[in-house]
Formats: structure tokens, sequence, C-alpha cells
């Protein structure tokens, strides 16, 4: 693979001077002759080697994306605010189309706080939820518990539930201190957790389902209440 990337970078003088994503006639063969595989573009971070059943050509993520071999977006690529170029360079130019800095990226819904944001995909905007109970984290680029955003949050009325102050000591929640839970009115899947005195919605996962009288997430035909759950 070491001397595959050497020769490509011998070509690279030759491939980079053409328009992105024609045939690299001039580079070697692909190092596997079938399947998909993608290589980085030695100069390039918006720029990378894509081999297809042995046919190797150059391609250029789409605006506002880059190249890092982990590409989860579009076309092998990722956010640009996301990956690591090193070296290589890439030229971002912004097109500000109504509701997207670039064609392609993540942005928030509003100033405030917001259990929505705003995903662009080809440049269009589409207003996208955050799983109930986290908000957006404009820091981060994705949902997070709205506990960890109190500059902007109250996890309360992102919740919708307030931690009790005292607990019983004998409650069936004590026995989770300092993490009490707490079911959710009518909601089989979902359950609150209190976390330094603010509340976190938690979802069991697994197909499992919250059981209101041990506190714990289980399989639904031991919960009477959502035996026939199904997510």
């Amino acid at each position: 693979m070491q001397a595959f990337s050497v020769v490509l970078a011998t070509a690279l003088t030759v491939v980079y001077t053409r328009v992105a994503a024609v045939p690299v006639l001039n580079a070697p063969g692909c190092p596997e002759a079938y399947g998909v595989q993608t290589y980085a573009h030695p100069e390039a971070c918006d720029h990378f080697f894509l081999c297809t059943n042995g046919t190797l050509t150059l391609e250029q993520c789409e605006n506002g994306l880059l190249y890092d071999g982990k590409g989860a977006v579009h076309n092998h690529c990722n956010y640009h605010w996301g990956v690591e170029c090193g070296e290589r360079k890439a030229v971002l130019e912004p097109i500000n189309a109504p509701g997207c800095e670039f064609k392609y990226g993540i942005y928030p819904d509003s100033a405030g706080c917001s259990t929505n944001y705003i995903k662009c995909a080809d440049a269009i905007p589409y207003q996208t939820p955050c799983e109930p109970g986290l908000a957006y984290d404009a820091k981060s680029h994705k949902c997070n518990w709205p506990d960890e955003l109190l500059e902007i949050c109250n996890p309360e009325a992102v919740v919708g539930f307030k931690c009790p102050e005292k607990l019983d000591p004998h409650s069936p929640q004590a026995k989770f201190w300092p993490y009490p839970r707490f079911p959710v009115p009518n909601d089989c899947e979902r359950l609150i957790t209190c976390v330094k005195g603010l509340p976190r919605l938690i979802t069991c996962g697994d197909n499992k389902v919250f059981d209101e009288n041990t506190l714990t997430c289980e399989e639904p035909e031991h919960v009477p209440r959502c035996a026939h759950f199904k997510k």
C-alpha cells in the first residue's frame, strides 16, 4: 500500500492539473481488482483517489466537505470542521445560499436553545430535530444534553421535568443515587435521570422498555403495561 501511495504522489503533477472526477489516465492501476477503495490525495484535502473494481479516478469533495478516509456524509467525504488535513491544503469557498453557508454543512436553527438544527445537503437547508431530550450544540456541531449547554439552555424546559431537591432515602429512586431515575408518563421506552440536580431524558434502547416498578430497562414481556411495545 505504501508503494502505491508513492506512485500516486509521483503521478500527482499530471493528475492534479486535470479536471476532478475524470479518469486518471496517467496514474498507476489500483492495488485491488475488485471492490471500492479510497486514498487520500497527498496535497489536496478536498480531493481523493477512488478505485472502483480496478478503475482509478480522481474525485473532488462537494463544497463544504473534505476527505479523511472516514467519509460518512457524501461521496466518501466529511464535514470540513471534522477533518484533520495535516499538511494537505483545501480551498473552502462559502456559497452563502439561503440558510446554507456551504453546500454541505450543519448549522444552528437559532441563536438560543433549540431542539432542532439546520442540515444543508446540496445547498438545500433541512430543519432536523435532535433526539428527544437533546438540544443542538453549535460548538460540537451535534445534539447534546441540555445540562451541558447551561449558557443557552434550561434543561427542565427541554426535558419537561424538574428534579426533586430531596429524596426519600427508602424510595426506589434513591437506590440509583447520585443519578436517581424517574418514569416518563405514557412513555415505554424512556426514563429521566437526574445529573447534578438536572434532568436528562434517556432511551432504553435494544428494544427494551422502562419498568416503573424496578426503574430498570427490561424486555417488553416482563413489563405488562408495555408488553406490546414495538420500536
